[in-house]
């Protein structure tokens, strides 16, 4: 019984967190190239992206460089200015 449910909580757990996952926004660098590599980025390393929204505000988009190169989107914030 106990290791049933474990499994299931592990299985919710898996799947909020890819349920959870941040969706690139127009201004993302994912949004119309969902394969953007960086090439001389080393792997684990972060970076941020600001735009502008369209309504006088500036979001800001931290990603992270995965092992293959590729870019997670990994947080966003929008500023409160507007």
């Amino acid at each position: 019984m106990l290791s049933t449910l474990s499994a299931a909580l592990i299985t919710v757990t898996f799947g909020s967190a890819a349920f959870a996952a941040l969706q690139p926004i127009p201004g993302s660098i994912t949004y119309d190239n969902p394969n953007a590599m960086l090439e001389k980025a080393p792997a684990g390393s972060t970076f941020f992206h600001t735009f502008p929204n369209g309504d006088g505000r500036d979001v800001r988009e931290i990603y992270k460089v995965n092992q293959d190169k590729s870019v997670t989107l990994v947080n966003r914030t929008v500023s409160n200015a507007s």
